[in-house]
């Protein structure tokens, strides 16, 4: 008997189609002739006993176009693929200027410096060999996601004070404190100076250096030789040399025979000083921090060595007194 199935409950896309029960005694034997593993399809042949249906897909109902839409890869959407960035064919004898293929995402930035005059934006991405513009200033953008120098680099209290966080993405990464390789003839503890890459390397063992960014003095004012570091202060005290106050008689107030400038974060030594001596006297140079971080990697003071607050403060726990520095 067969029992019929309404019309609401059929799938679409199929037909219906009774079958007789000698043809459904003559498809169970079939299946028993081919062995074992034909057996397995015994259930499926009692289907139509029990249904009285045979469901076959109907494929003339099929709509290609709706077929070809939803089986598409996903990389041909068009909200994916038009995220890939265009490129002409090379010419022969011609490297490809795009890097590997990548989709853009906030996460492919380019860590060189922006264009002047456009702020922190990023400039946009030339490929790998393109040249830099001569004579611009570059748009640093270490992601502010690294743990590293956000620790290093961020809001710290240090003694009753509350130094603020330094915006080192907009730093040269070159000036950022970091470990390198660094052969030298100077003991492990030396400070030596670079002069010229703005650089201050604490000598470690094993042909290593702890290297920190620095500000310098401008022509004229610059100091080198080879010191001792003969005295170290916390939050120090900022009393401008005599020479200075004739330069800047505005600094009067604040001159030695006025007690000089009190310690805080707008005092040019900043957070730590460490004072250079030679030959058992004082060379009124120092190495120092600085509220001026944008300072580094220049040339501005008046012959001190300018570290970030941040920095000098990790140089004045790993420096003893009495440790030598050397200005080249």
């Amino acid at each position: 008997m067969k029992i019929p199935t309404p019309a609401s409950r059929q799938p679409r896309g199929s037909s219906c189609r009774q079958i007789g029960f000698h043809e459904a005694v003559q498809m169970i034997a079939l299946l028993l002739k081919n062995g074992r593993r034909a057996a397995s399809l015994l259930g499926l042949a009692l289907l139509p006993l029990m249904s009285g249906c045979l469901f076959v897909t109907d494929t003339t109902r099929m709509d290609p176009d709706v077929f070809v839409r939803e089986t598409a890869p996903v990389f041909n959407f068009n909200s994916v693929s038009s995220n890939r960035q265009p490129e002409l064919p090379p010419q022969p004898g011609q490297l490809s200027t795009r890097p590997p293929d990548l989709f853009r995402t906030r996460f492919h930035q380019e860590y060189g410096p922006p264009v002047r005059g456009q702020g922190l934006q990023a400039p946009q991405v030339q490929g790998y060999n393109a040249p830099r513009p001569q004579g611009q200033m570059m748009a640093y953008g270490l992601p502010v996601s690294n743990p590293l120098h956000r620790v290093m680099y961020g809001p710290i209290r240090d003694e009753d004070r509350s130094l603020p966080a330094i915006p080192y993405g907009r730093i040269d990464p070159r000036y950022l404190r970091q470990e390198v390789s660094y052969q030298t003839a100077e003991a492990p503890g030396t400070i030596v100076v670079d002069t010229r890459q703005h650089f201050l390397y604490l000598v470690q063992s094993g042909g290593k250096a702890i290297r920190y960014g620095v500000g310098l003095g401008r022509d004229g004012y610059a100091w080198s030789g080879r010191g001792k570091i003969q005295w170290k202060a916390k939050w120090p005290r900022w009393t401008p040399p005599d020479e200075m106050v004739k330069r800047q008689p505005e600094l009067t107030s604040i001159s030695a025979a006025n007690g000089g400038m009190t310690p805080g974060l707008n005092n040019p030594l900043g957070a730590r000083a460490l004072y250079i001596f030679k030959d058992g006297k004082d060379t009124l140079y120092r190495v120092h921090g600085t509220p001026d971080w944008q300072s580094v990697g220049k040339a501005t003071s008046s012959g001190c060595v300018r570290m970030l607050n941040q920095d000098v403060i990790d140089l004045y726990e790993r420096v003893p007194k009495g440790a030598q520095i050397v200005v080249i």
